[in-house]
């Protein structure tokens, strides 16, 4: 996983305060390949309730993200109980990891 410690404090803190302390984030993407360089850094943020504006919920966090992460570029994709299942759901919990801090 290349995030720094810093980094996975700042994501979890912010979706914490955006989004309760029960949301669950996963990276995924390019970000998990340790050899790699560069890359936008691809976020699941799962939630056991409903969201009402699923875009703008996306959008906050992303920038809140990108402005901790000093302008990294921040891919969030949502999960929430009224939201339907995509197939980068599933890509991403399978291939993904948990960010904590």
């Amino acid at each position: 996983m290349r995030l720094t410690p810093f980094q996975k404090q700042a994501i979890h803190r912010i979706v914490a305060e955006q989004l309760g302390s029960d949301a669950r984030v996963l990276l995924f993407g390019s970000r998990l390949d340790d050899n790699a360089r560069g890359g936008d850094v691809d976020l699941l943020v799962e939630l056991n309730y409903p969201l009402t504006n699923p875009a703008e919920t996306a959008a906050s966090v992303s920038v809140a993200v990108m402005r901790a992460l000093n302008g990294r570029k921040i891919d969030v994709v949502l999960s929430a109980t009224n939201l339907p299942e995509q197939p980068i759901h599933r890509i991403a919990r399978e291939g993904g990891l948990a960010v904590s801090n």
